[in-house]
């Protein structure tokens, strides 16, 4: 019998290529996103692979309560096993720290934090039932330090990556395994199209205006050293495979050289190397 895995976010990035590689892996996979009007990506590739019937499409909101009842209802009708659950959708809310308004603070948290748990806390009683089950949480490097410009999103996942973490000392002893994945920078669609600026960074008269310009200026030139995102989707699937994950995986090489030298570097030596890379020394 294939296991069996739903994905999040399934439409584009991480969420894409983790459905076709599972899928690739004889994996049947439960592929769902917000608009399935937008499955256009994941048809194209699950064709290219050769492997659309190892894929169901599916629609969920992350925030909307009634679809992720839905979804669980579904799954348990389905009369099989919950192998694995990767939570990956998720938004990114940019901008400076004393302009992000609390509403745009809620909104980053609503999809990234909120969103993420309800969906967990929807699906574990199937695997409860089956007593087993991998819960993959797709974070970010930003959910363990901070970065100019994106404080709000690297706070819904430093909260995600705490809630995780006591999540997985809780199923652990019921055979359910819970992991975080950390992904450097890679290209995705999480800063582009699912990205959302703040009404203070596009505000000509915000005390940040100038350093906006050079926010963005390093923001594009690091775009453009962005790694293949095919390398999370890999880390993801061997994880599924594991069966004693660790409870984090960082992925990229940025992310891994970032964090030794934050463990590494005096504490001023390194706030000063991220504010130059980010363009905030100017």
């Amino acid at each position: 019998m294939n296991k069996t895995a739903l994905i999040t976010g399934a439409s584009s990035g991480f969420g894409l290529l983790t459905s076709v590689t599972l899928a690739k892996h004889g994996w049947h996979v439960l592929a769902t996103m917000r608009d399935l009007n937008r499955r256009e990506k994941l048809e194209a590739a699950a064709r290219d692979a050769g492997v659309m019937e190892q894929i169901e499409f599916h629609a969920l909101d992350i925030t909307n309560a009634e679809q992720i009842a839905k979804i669980s209802e579904m799954v348990a009708g389905r009369g099989e096993p919950l192998h694995a659950l990767v939570n990956n959708a998720g938004v990114a809310v940019a901008g400076f720290a004393e302009d992000v308004t609390d509403a745009e603070l809620r909104e980053q948290f609503d999809t990234n934090f909120f969103g993420t748990a309800a969906v967990t806390r929807a699906l574990l009683p199937q695997m409860r039932r089956q007593g087993f089950g991998h819960v993959v949480v797709v974070t970010s490097i930003s959910g363990r330090m901070g970065y100019p410009g994106v404080s709000s999103y690297a706070a819904s996942k430093f909260a995600l990556e705490g809630w995780t973490e006591t999540l997985r000392y809780e199923m652990l002893p019921l055979g359910i395994l819970v992991v975080l994945v950390e992904p450097g920078s890679f290209e995705t669609d999480i800063w582009t199209r699912n990205a959302k600026q703040t009404a203070g960074l596009q505000d000509p008269a915000s005390a940040n205006a100038d350093r906006v310009a050079q926010w963005r200026a390093k923001l594009a030139h690091s775009a453009k050293k962005r790694a293949d995102p095919q390398a999370v989707a890999d880390s993801i699937a061997g994880i599924l495979e594991n069966p004693k994950p660790k409870l984090r995986c960082v992925v990229g090489n940025d992310a891994r050289i970032t964090l030794l030298m934050r463990r590494l570097l005096p504490q001023s030596v390194f706030e000063r190397m991220i504010i130059k890379m980010t363009g905030m020394d100017g």
